[in-house]
């Protein structure tokens, strides 16, 4: 982060200053601080985005306003021009030294293209549903993320992928078939990803990876899909874990690897535990997936959770989970009003017990250390 490598900046002066280090090794910091910072937007770059989107839908509901005044061939050509200029304007500023204001406009580039596609379908009367045209937009956006070497772009077919998948998924458009194809979207936009230097684009695919099992678990309730996903979660969590500089060089996922390891472990177990539950009776397959859900986000704190926050508070989000689940399937005879009442505020103690007990220790100086 910025703000990182600005107090390393001046950590370094200041050893320099007091004479703990000599030149030659603050010169050699400051440059590696420089070679692996990160770069983030700033807020001006946020609001030259939104800015920049906002500009393009008022471009093309002007457009779609006289649609009907403007002749035929004449719309086509304002369209491509539009994005052209786009694409072209960017190009130029990118070169300048205005990367937010050239990405910028290659957002509105895209957008543009997405909503070409569905006025000349209009216009055409060209065959096809609403996810297809989303497959168009999706692979033009890749492909101009590719040439562009872009990792807003990236994002944003990555976006336009998931998209596809959650509508295709939920049958919004009604589909003959479960939606397989995403596994090979996926797959292409994870190697773009690489090209573009887009580690958002490689966590936000992760994630759409394990939603997309989770569809396909809803689509035929089977334990097969639960069972693969926790056995490699846990492949994964122990290779970031106890080989974390390799993997990490390998995935370039910052370091949260563990993290969505865990998202993943937790979604296959809450798959098997909903297939297991049985609402009338103790169920010993339950209590067993169960136990293995609580000991899973327990070695996940003590592993890995002193490096991350952010795993922390999914560990915490999984035990509420657990605690929650355990109690309406195996002791549901308790389920009057009062004891209701009186269980959750029980667990909800002993969560808020557990959480602070954890965080104590974290904060000790030892994991003075714990990053976001």
């Amino acid at each position: 982060m910025a703000s990182y490598s600005s107090r390393v900046r001046a950590d370094i002066a200041r050893w320099l200053q007091a004479g703990l280090i000599d030149a030659s090794t603050a010169g050699a910091l400051t440059l590696d601080v420089e070679a692996n910072q990160r770069t983030s937007l700033s807020f001006g770059s946020i609001l030259a985005m939104m800015a920049a989107l906002l500009f393009g839908a008022a471009i093309l509901i002007f457009v779609a306003a006289n649609w009907e005044a403007i002749p035929r061939l004449a719309r086509v050509a304002a369209l491509f021009a539009i994005i052209l200029a786009c694409y072209v304007g960017g190009a130029v500023l990118k070169t300048r030294d205005h990367p937010a204001l050239g990405e910028a406009l290659w957002m509105v580039a895209a957008a543009a293209f997405g909503g070409s596609i569905a006025l000349i379908g209009q216009m055409y009367h060209l065959s096809g549903d609403e996810t297809s045209a989303l497959i168009t937009w999706g692979a033009g956006t890749a492909l101009a993320a590719v040439a562009l070497r872009s990792n807003p772009l990236t994002v944003a077919s990555v976006g336009i992928a998931e998209a596809w998948l959650f509508l295709r998924g939920f049958d919004y458009f009604g589909r003959a078939e479960f939606p397989h194809l995403f596994v090979v979207m996926a797959s292409v936009l994870f190697a773009i990803s690489f090209w573009s230097r887009s580690q958002a684009a490689r966590h936000l695919i992760i994630l759409s990876v394990i939603f997309y099992l989770a569809l396909l678990f809803t689509e035929y309730e089977t334990l097969q899909v639960a069972v693969p996903l926790v056995v490699v979660s846990v492949l994964l969590f122990s290779a970031a874990i106890f080989a974390a500089e390799p993997v990490d060089w390998i995935l370039q996922l910052g370091g949260r690897l563990p993290l969505h390891a865990l998202v993943g472990f937790l979604t296959g177990l809450a798959m098997i535990q909903f297939e297991l539950a049985d609402l009338s009776s103790y169920n010993s397959g339950f209590a067993i997936a169960s136990a293995v859900a609580l000991a899973g986000i327990v070695a996940a704190i003590v592993l890995g959770g002193r490096d991350s926050r952010g795993l922390r508070w999914v560990a915490y989000a999984g035990f509420a989970f657990e605690l929650a689940i355990i109690y309406m399937v195996m002791l549901q005879s308790m389920l009057d009003t009062a004891g209701f009442f009186l269980a959750a505020a029980v667990l909800l103690g002993i969560l808020a017990f557990v959480i602070l007990r954890i965080e104590k220790r974290m904060r000790s100086p030892s994991g003075e250390g714990a990053a976001a």
